[in-house]
């Protein structure tokens, strides 16, 4: 089996390890007749393209940009943050492997068959954030009169600003992409509820709340998801799901998939759910990739996008106002 594992002790480049290791699991699924792993290295491909192919990202970012210039504007009274990365190499992995293995699981837990090998090549090719913006937006609590509810009124603005970007970015090129999900949300604008995902009003298992839209760039002809949070949101995000309990979750879950699909019953779960496996297991202190290097799986210094992924844009708008109420 093929496992990004095997490329990441050597010294080399992002770049190159993304070329060695797209490049032989090609190889390896054409001559196994494999199409999962063959839509597998074709993602990857989408990555090496990116990364090597990138100066559309300065147009891009600064359309991206005029919508915050608009929120300086609007919200002069909101502290928020626009971030923009390339996925990392690791997360793309882990994703591409994680999305085979709980489709797969789902669906066996639904029918008791598997699903068909066209299907999984549809999950992967639903894999829609390589490139990602976040707004994550506060509300300084000296804004707030006595008796109200901060958590309440970032929420009013959260769904504002969900209603106001889909009809902003279209004008400036960017189309919205169907999310594909049958339960929509109530509180967004009708006409935007089949491009979101709300993770706000449906968390997941752990805890997890954000927006979630994906628009099709068309000068770049890429897609691109943007993600709209409130700080307690991100902070939950960034740093709340490291913690025991959520381990301990994720442990007992991955148990609970290899038991409904013993070894052996399908090959594309087997594969997936090894490489994700042997990722969970990584010990980044002892990898050895150029621009890059860790302590711990914690403590990493990341100048590559191997783990942490690639900056494209930070900005940062503070209250204007720190000492007048809304």
């Amino acid at each position: 089996m093929i496992k990004l594992n095997d490329y990441l002790y050597k010294g080399d480049t992002v770049v190159k390890i993304l070329h060695m290791f797209s490049k032989d699991l090609k190889q390896s699924a054409i001559e196994n007749n494999n199409v999962v792993d063959l839509a597998h290295s074709n993602c990857l491909l989408q990555m090496i393209n990116m990364l090597e192919h990138n100066d559309f990202l300065t147009e891009q970012s600064q359309q991206i940009r005029e919508f915050y210039k608009y929120m300086a504007d609007k919200y002069p009274y909101l502290a928020f943050t626009f971030k923009g990365r390339i996925k990392s190499l690791i997360r793309l992995e882990e994703k591409i492997n994680g999305n085979i293995v709980e489709y797969i699981y789902d669906y066996h837990c639904k029918t008791g068959t598997y699903p068909s090998e066209a299907e999984i090549k549809n999950r992967i090719g639903r894999i829609k954030d390589l490139i990602a913006y976040r707004i994550v937006i506060s509300l300084p609590e000296c804004h707030l009169k006595p008796g109200e509810n901060k958590e309440e009124i970032e929420l009013k603005y959260l769904y504002e600003i969900a209603d106001k970007l889909p009809m902003f970015l279209e004008e400036r090129g960017f189309e919205p992409v169907l999310s594909g999900i049958e339960d929509v949300s109530a509180t967004i604008d009708e006409r935007y509820r089949p491009y979101y995902r709300d993770y706000i009003e449906h968390p997941n298992s752990f805890g997890y709340k954000s927006l979630h839209i994906s628009f099709f760039d068309n000068t770049s002809r890429s897609n691109i998801e943007v993600q709209i949070r409130t700080k307690e949101m991100d902070d939950n995000a960034e740093i709340g799901l490291a913690d025991h309990f959520g381990y301990e979750k994720r442990q007992e879950k991955e148990r609970a998939r290899r038991e409904e699909i013993p070894r052996g019953e399908n090959i594309y779960f087997d594969d997936a759910y090894d490489r994700g496996i042997m990722l969970q297991q990584l010990e980044l202190s002892k990898v050895n990739v150029n621009m890059f290097g860790a302590v711990s799986n914690t403590l990493v210094n990341d100048g590559c996008g191997l783990f942490r992924g690639r900056l494209i844009l930070p900005y940062e708008h503070l209250s204007r106002f720190q000492n007048d109420l809304i």
